[in-house]
């Protein structure tokens, strides 16, 4: 069985402040806007970032949630995001290792984006169904994954968002895919945003 990318990867990535361009590629920031106007509802309450790197996408959660947990394997990529979002007083940050570790609490938005290919298949499998435990009643979890495949990552962006339409059993309320990347939406609630908006 391959196992989940090692902890000693991420601690030599995390060597640099930004390793993916968060703050310089148009691709980054293109697609950080595509996920945030990807979202059902104008606020949250309470949101769970898994892989939160170095802040950029937490930062802007932030500002549309009531309370923000991150959360990263990496030691160096919390301290990235606590710096990032120092200033910032609804957001807590933690290291944890997903699935071994898992928050005792339950949210309306999950932002699974860029970490599930990181897993082995058994973990993914794992966190598919902990994840369906730990959103809320009503509440969207957003998936975001490059798709081309990397020496580093047990499985590839296909395999990971086939695994979560498996698995997760919600209605599904988006979807964009081009040729770099997939990011999708599920729910619990099938209502879209015209018919929450009284449209139709």
């Amino acid at each position: 069985m391959t196992e989940s990318t090692p902890p000693a990867y991420f601690d030599a990535l995390y060597r640099e402040t930004d390793p993916y361009g968060y703050r310089q590629r148009w691709y980054e920031e293109r697609k950080r806007s595509l996920l945030l106007a990807s979202l059902t509802r104008a606020a949250y309450d309470h949101a769970w970032e898994i892989g939160c790197s170095n802040g950029e996408v937490t930062a802007d959660l932030a500002r549309v949630c009531k309370r923000v947990f991150a959360a990263d394997l990496s030691a160096r990529a919390v301290e990235l995001t606590q710096a990032r979002t120092g200033n910032l007083g609804n957001v807590v940050v933690q290291q944890a290792r997903h699935p071994v570790d898992w928050p005792d609490a339950t949210f309306d938005l999950i932002v699974f984006s860029e970490v599930g290919y990181f897993m082995s298949r058994d973990d993914l499998d794992t966190a598919c169904e902990r994840l369906r435990e730990t959103l809320r009643d009503g509440g969207l979890l957003v998936a975001c994954h490059w798709l081309t495949a990397f020496d580093a990552a047990p499985l590839n962006g296909h395999e990971v968002h086939e695994t979560l339409r498996d698995c997760l059993r919600l209605a599904p309320c988006f979807r964009y895919a081009d040729q770099d990347f997939v990011l999708e939406g599920w729910s619990t609630d099938q209502a879209s945003v015209a018919m929450r908006d009284g449209l139709r």
